[in-house]
């Protein structure tokens, strides 16, 4: 009986020729990433090795990761003092894939991974934050785990007790249309399966859109996977994979591809035409309440996102300030633009999309998480209505229970920043 991808990336880390769906291992991690939430990690970390006597050391600092990227600038001095340990960490352990609050190479975590190289076809990566599964876009097998977890990770160097995921495959055929992209086609797939349709599977993505997308838009789609409760969503490696590697992030050692075995066994099959999708629309205050746009279609909005890890990338960039390009947002609303990374910023600035969307009335703020988690930047205020690109709604995701947050591409926030409304892309926005 043949694998599915997931399969062997997992039987590879277990140094075993296969695994069956169910099986309980303990696979090599290839990369481990924190970012903030690592000063948790580091208290866990230190415990294992209390009253041991022994010199509390990771099991290899090159595979560790740290990006400081949710709360930057600080924006507290608690904050700020657990910075100011895990800088101090990273310098005593060795960990040379620290990224701090620099202009030069500073961004969000799941940006920074894929920007740099750090993650490659065939890994196994964890990292103590929900969308790790961003990076099954470049055919690892990543997911999210805890924080003492993790620290059992930093000592180990893999991670106990996997069971083997059962997988969906996901084939996505046909021309999206104009102005609908890999977010609509994401949100639609998380309205078919609703928010515990995935659980504990893996999305496998397969089809002719799917493999004429580019990384940044398999990255919004793996991304948003654990929103259909899955553990990873994957797309296998292909040119478009090896491309990216070799001419965005630069990486020049052999790459480990692979594909699924075609007698591979899947828990089911999703056929999806991407040519008769619409932009979709993430209603409050769950992720897969999902409507078309026209379905909600003139709700007033007081404050519109585009960034973060979902979409804060150059190609979300240079669509918004085309439509946005030479007129201004609507009176009374209010966009704030948070690209990926400060190379994303840098590029975006040299291109003039971010004078384009600042000349129109948005504010450029620092790369970062910003207001998707609710504490730093953004956050609404009573009975506001927020519409931002960034991957959750849940009640109080931006900062207060008593707002609502709307679920979007960055051409639809675009479109209806012109409006001051909830509006269609299509129709030319005012």
């Amino acid at each position: 009986m043949g694998m599915t991808y997931v399969q062997k990336v997992i039987a590879a880390a277990c140094n075993r020729p296969t695994v069956a769906i169910g099986d309980v291992v303990e696979p090599e991690v290839h990369l481990a990433m924190s970012h903030e939430n690592g000063a948790l990690v580091m208290n866990q970390f230190s415990e294992i090795y209390k009253d041991t006597g022994l010199e509390a050391r990771v099991w290899n600092p090159d595979r560790i990761a740290i990006i400081l990227d949710h709360r930057v600038p600080a924006e507290s001095s608690k904050t700020a003092t657990n910075q100011k340990k895990l800088r101090e960490f990273c310098g005593k352990q060795g960990i040379a894939r620290f990224h701090d609050i620099r202009g030069d190479e500073g961004g969000i975590c799941h940006q920074i991974l894929p920007e740099y190289g750090y993650v490659r076809p065939g890994m196994v990566v964890v990292g103590t934050d929900s969308h790790t599964t961003s990076h099954g876009a470049l055919g690892a097998f990543a997911f999210g785990i805890g924080a003492t977890e993790m620290a059992s990770v930093w000592t180990l160097g893999h991670i106990l007790n996997v069971e083997v995921p059962g997988t969906i495959r996901v084939n996505v055929n046909g021309k999206l249309s104009p102005f609908v992209g890999p977010k609509d086609l994401i949100l639609y797939l998380i309205g078919q399966l609703t928010a515990e349709g995935a659980n504990f599977k893996v999305l496998e993505f397969h089809g002719d859109t799917i493999r004429s997308m580019s990384t940044s838009g398999r990255l919004v789609l793996c991304n948003m996977s654990v929103e259909a409760g899955a553990t990873s969503g994957i797309v296998p490696p292909d040119t478009e994979t090896q491309r990216y590697l070799r001419e965005e992030a630069g990486v020049k050692d052999e790459l480990q591809l692979m594909t699924p075995d075609v007698d591979a066994v899947y828990e089911k099959t999703l056929e999806i035409n991407a040519a008769r999708l619409d932009p979709q629309i993430a209603c409050p205050h769950t992720v897969d309440n999902i409507k078309t746009v026209k379905e909600v279609a003139n709700i007033k909005v007081d404050q519109i996102v585009i960034g973060s890890c979902t979409n804060g990338r150059l190609d979300d960039l240079a669509a918004a300030a085309q439509i946005l390009k030479g007129k201004k947002i609507a009176r009374g609303t209010r966009m704030l633009i948070f690209p990926a990374s400060w190379r994303i910023y840098r590029e975006a600035l040299q291109r003039g999309y971010l004078s384009a969307l600042a000349e129109a009335g948005a504010v450029i703020c620092n790369p970062g998480c910003g207001p998707c988690l609710g504490v730093h930047q953004g956050a609404l205020g009573d009975k506001e209505v927020a519409l931002a690109t960034t991957n959750r709604n849940f009640k109080g995701r931006m900062g207060n229970p008593n707002s609502e947050v709307y679920l979007c591409s960055p051409e639809v926030a675009a479109a209806s920043a012109l409006t001051g409304t909830i509006s269609d892309p299509r129709e030319g926005g005012r």
